[in-house]
């Protein structure tokens, strides 16, 4: 059954991906969408779905956008912070905590069927296991922590409203759309030309899921009822891959026959050499397992790249010009 949607942050990565995919299934779909933003991913959707310019930050704006569009779904993926040269401590706050209260504010004023939050990993800190949604939040940088309020401010408000806003916390999404310069992307543009990226800690730990698995967890949490309004689910593998195991991957599929050259990029705050998920609750109550393996997974964003001449030049110019690091 069709269904009125509103995306926040569909000009971003998951979320481009998601309207994508709801537009397939035949939704009607309105995207919330900072009136500067940069939207390079969604040109090609712009005559199939309703456009809202609004900053989060404007609870009157935000107001009239909601109830213009009256959803019955709600994806909230804005965010900001999560790319290194986001830094601006009052931005981050403002978009993460004041902008998720007053899209849930306008959402209880014209009611909905569910919201679904777009969570974060780092807001369980650095761990020496995969953490389970129960367990305290630790969050280490200014991004984390603004995550972590906004999770619980949906959490509260499910649960003494009696509404459904499940939150989604996921690990190190990537495919097609991806931002350019993150790692998975930037090994493909140099590796088509038969190079390396430059590269931190072989050892540095993360949890790569496919972004189409990705967008069917939404879905899921959109479509089947927890026991929990208030739910929140690790979105990842389960399986922790290190940047040595990622550019050998990338260098057999692409045939690049440069060797790597470790620490030739700073370390992050917060790279770790243990970052993986705990997926465990979301396949038992909502029945999502990834469907793709990171090397399927890498090959179709091979593949998606190499079929769109203009958007590979995108991707490399994007890069070349990039402020931040893979």
């Amino acid at each position: 059954m069709s269904k009125r949607v509103l995306i926040t942050g569909a000009a971003g990565f998951v979320g481009a991906n998601l309207a994508r995919r709801l537009l397939r299934d035949g939704h009607e779909v309105h995207l919330l969408l900072r009136g500067a933003q940069d939207a390079w991913r969604i040109e090609a959707l712009r005559a199939d779905v309703r456009l809202h310019p609004a900053d989060l930050e404007d609870r009157a704006a935000v107001a009239q956008t909601v109830a213009r569009a009256r959803p019955e779904w709600v994806f909230h993926l804005a965010a900001h912070g999560a790319y290194s040269w986001e830094s601006d401590a009052r931005r981050i706050a403002a978009t993460n905590v004041v902008g998720t209260a007053n899209l849930i504010d306008a959402c209880l004023r014209t009611g909905f069927e569910v919201l679904v939050n777009t969570g974060s990993s780092s807001e369980y800190g650095l761990k020496d296991h995969p953490p389970g949604e129960d367990e305290p939040l630790e969050p280490n940088s200014q991004y984390a922590a603004t995550k972590a309020s906004a999770t619980l401010l949906c959490r509260c408000t499910a649960r003494s409203r009696n509404v459904r806003m499940p939150t989604l916390r996921l690990y190190s999404v990537y495919g097609p759309y991806e931002e350019p310069n993150r790692v998975v992307p930037a090994l493909i543009v140099y590796g088509m030309r038969g190079a390396l990226p430059p590269l931190t800690n072989p050892d540095t730990g993360r949890d790569f899921v496919y972004v189409d698995d990705v967008v069917d967890a939404y879905l899921l949490a959109a479509t089947r009822n927890a026991t929990d309004p208030a739910a929140v689910y690790n979105v990842g593998s389960g399986t922790q891959t290190s940047l040595r195991t990622l550019v050998e991957l990338a260098r057999r599929t692409l045939g690049v026959a440069a060797e790597p050259v470790w620490g030739t990029m700073q370390d992050r705050s917060w790279d770790t050499t243990v970052w993986f998920a705990d997926p465990r609750k979301i396949a038992a109550e909502l029945g999502w397992r990834p469907a793709h393996t990171l090397e399927d997974g890498f090959r179709r964003t091979v593949d998606w790249l190499r079929a769109d001449d203009s958007m590979a030049r995108l991707y490399a110019d994007r890069l070349a010009r990039s402020p931040g690091q893979p």
